[in-house]
């Protein structure tokens, strides 16, 4: 059980020292040619002016950390222990297990009420509103979309070839000096695939804003994450999630990862307790036993190349687009037909015929031995 009070040995960096770390990158990182690079990087010149410049709230749990014998500091509740307390707002102990697991450093790794909460904060700290615009990906995942929308920041689609990929010139093409951000999902959702490394690597030198690569996931990819490369590239965020292979979508965790720079300006604006003491429990039970989700993985996997197979065979597949996911891509006869009777049927997928490229196309998750066998059984009584 992790404590609700931080015992950990190791000092957390004050908001004064986080403020501080925000501008310690120098230069100006601007938009190339194809054979030329980027001077350096400024983070501070990315920021929205107001962040910038904010002085963040100072929490009980900030200004005191360790542990004591009498808590009166906080306006809590005296009874009720554990859950009267206010959880580590830095969640350093369970930090401390995630970069054990994923070698990156504990200054490196930031947590949030989901990757959603990562997504949004993207969006706060660099984007003003009716001013600056991001590009992405289409299709991708919706929420980069929605969260531009709530933030009111234009959003630039450009679209991928019918392998599903994109080239970067073509998203640098599509940016111009009010462009903050690039979104991509590699491997991507709804498409499933990987996307290529050396059009994402040009985009780290080619272009002067912030690129995040949302490794959701990765897990079920056989590419090594890009999260073995921030110290190469201080304007990379890479978002992960304990949503999908490891089991826990439930306890809405998720995880970004980037320079101290950029964790820190996260940390400066999140609210105070954004990750809730039973959820931090969880999360470190299952980091503590990551054989399981490893497990969890290979059955996946290999059930994943038994569906597909299955699939194959139902008279109404028209395509099965390759997937590094947990989840397949499938153009059948009539989606919006076939989603209704397997609806009917109590059998849920995703229908996504009306999404950009994936027209007559359901997203199809890997579920057990016996889900994917009640599918396979259905979808062959509807052809």
């Amino acid at each position: 059980m992790i404590k609700d009070k931080n015992s950990s040995n190791q000092k957390s960096p004050s908001f004064t020292e986080l403020n501080r770390s925000v501008g310690d990158l120098g230069g100006l990182m601007h938009q190339t040619s194809d054979t030329q690079h980027p001077t350096s990087f400024n983070l501070t010149s990315l920021l929205r002016k107001n962040i910038a410049n904010l002085e963040p709230y100072s929490s009980a749990r900030d200004e005191f950390k360790g542990e004591a014998s009498v808590y009166l500091d906080a306006n809590e509740s005296p009874h009720n222990a554990p859950f009267n307390r206010y959880p580590d707002p830095l969640q350093l102990k369970l930090k401390e297990k995630i970069s054990e697991v994923k070698g990156v450093g504990v200054e490196n790794i930031f947590l949030g009420n989901g990757s959603d909460e990562a997504i949004d904060l993207v969006y706060r700290a660099f984007c003003e509103p009716r001013t600056d615009n991001v590009v992405a990906i289409e299709p991708t995942y919706g929420m980069y979309k929605v969260c531009a929308n709530i933030n009111d920041v234009e959003y630039r689609k450009v679209l991928l070839d019918s392998n599903f990929q994109f080239k970067a010139k073509e998203l640098i093409a599509a940016t111009d000096e009010n462009t903050k951000i690039i979104w991509l999902c590699s491997p991507n959702n709804p498409t499933g695939n990987l996307l290529l490394e050396q059009e994402i690597n040009q985009l780290f030198t080619r272009f002067h804003g912030i690129v995040v690569v949302d490794e959701a996931y990765i897990d079920f990819a056989s590419r090594e994450s890009y999260t073995q490369v921030l110290a190469n590239h201080p304007n990379l965020i890479v978002l992960q999630t304990f949503s999908k292979a490891w089991g826990s979508a439930a306890i809405r965790l998720g995880m970004a990862f980037a320079s101290k720079e950029i964790i820190a300006v996260f940390n400066k604006i999140k609210y105070p307790y954004n990750v809730n003491l039973l959820t931090q429990e969880k999360a470190f039970e299952s980091l503590a036993n990551k054989q399981n989700v490893t497990q969890w993985v290979q059955d996946t996997l290999k059930e994943r190349a038994t569906l597909i197979d299955k699939l194959s065979e139902v008279k109404m597949v028209r395509h099965i687009y390759p997937t590094d996911a947990n989840f397949v891509l499938v153009k059948v006869d009539d989606a919006n037909g076939t989603y209704k009777r397997l609806v009917e049927k109590g059998i849920i997928v995703r229908n996504r015929n009306s999404v950009s490229l994936c027209a007559g196309c359901l997203r199809i998750t890997i579920g057990t031995k016996e889900e994917n066998k009640t599918l396979i059984e259905e979808l062959k009584r509807i052809s």
